[in-house]
């Protein structure tokens, strides 16, 4: 299922920044001072990659892989809980290719329908990610067709990673990123990039704690999955190459937060920057207005702004 290559490097990471770079858009770091926010800190950059292809950051790692290897007559297929599956659709239709995606039945009607619109072949499976997996696999091997996971494959974590690679670029190097965590793909990627340069928190909800129970337990474990991100944080394990880089001390900390405070914060960045974000993409926000970080006045933060598809009613 997963790869066994070497984890990515700060040149793999710069090779595929290369490879995509006609693919995807290079999204905003937004500069507000801590004060703007409420906070206490120095500075906030918002890396608002809810603006990219696809509506997440996820379409990075996709135009990666697919530019990578070469794609069969039979195309693609994907298990996700919508994102991935909107990023290789959009992946899959700007380079001509067939797209099959398996989701599960958490999966929002906003993502079916973005997946329909965009021609992919939509199988709906099962009560969660793993089960719409399971079913993935059956699939790509009676037709074929490449393989592309939603977060634990090493071209699809290099290509998370330039996120990383942008925003040193643009803000050099922050003393501290947050980023939200689902199967690892995105953290993995950053944190990657920064190799420790960095003090990188990643952050869960309480009811999809992937990374957080991995670190409790010594290895990746089975969780249960519930609660307001289950449809783009729901997988039941922590990747193998988010583990790899977690070992290597390339993640300075693992948080988690309720449900109602990743709430608050995705209606609160509504409320006052007008953006309409996922509760997944709340989460770094959510972490510093519930002072669950708390980062010293001087300090200069940066938020990954991970997703957007979302039913804007939900904002309410």
């Amino acid at each position: 299922m997963t790869s066994s290559s070497p984890v990515p490097t700060p040149d793999t990471i710069r090779a595929a920044a290369a490879r995509i770079a006609g693919d995807v858009r290079r999204t905003p770091l937004w500069r507000l001072p801590g004060a703007a926010l409420g906070l206490p800190c120095a500075e906030v950059w918002l890396k608002l990659e809810q603006l990219q292809l696809g509506g997440s950051f996820k379409a990075r790692g996709m135009f990666n892989r697919m530019r990578s290897l070469p794609v069969p007559a039979a195309g693609v297929v994907v298990a996700s809980g919508g994102n991935a599956g909107i990023a290789v659709a959009t992946a899959a239709r700007a380079l001509g290719v067939r797209c099959e995606v398996f989701l599960p039945e958490v999966s929002s009607t906003a993502k079916r329908t973005a997946l329909a619109a965009l021609g992919a072949t939509v199988v709906v499976h099962g009560a969660a990610y793993a089960d719409a997996l399971a079913a993935c696999l059956q699939r790509q091997q009676s037709s074929g067709a490449l393989l592309m996971h939603a977060y634990d494959q090493p071209e699809v974590v290099a290509g998370a990673g330039t996120l990383g690679g942008e925003i040193e670029a643009e803000a050099g190097l922050p003393d501290r990123v947050l980023v939200s965590v689902g199967g690892g793909g995105l953290v993995a990627g950053i944190a990657a990039w920064f190799a420790g340069r960095t003090h990188l928190v990643a952050l869960e909800p309480e009811q999809a704690p992937t990374l957080h129970a991995a670190r409790a337990a010594g290895a990746p474990v089975d969780v249960t999955v519930s609660g307001v991100a289950a449809d783009s944080l729901g997988a039941r394990r922590i990747g193998d190459i988010a583990w790899a880089v977690d070992r290597a001390g390339h993640i300075a900390s693992s948080l988690l937060l309720p449900d109602n405070a990743i709430r608050d914060a995705q209606r609160r960045i509504w409320r006052t920057l007008r953006l309409a974000v996922e509760p997944a993409a709340a989460l770094p926000l959510a972490a510093l207005w519930t002072g669950a970080v708390q980062p010293a006045a001087h300090e200069r933060v940066v938020v990954v702004v991970c997703g957007a598809n979302l039913d804007p009613a939900t904002l309410a």
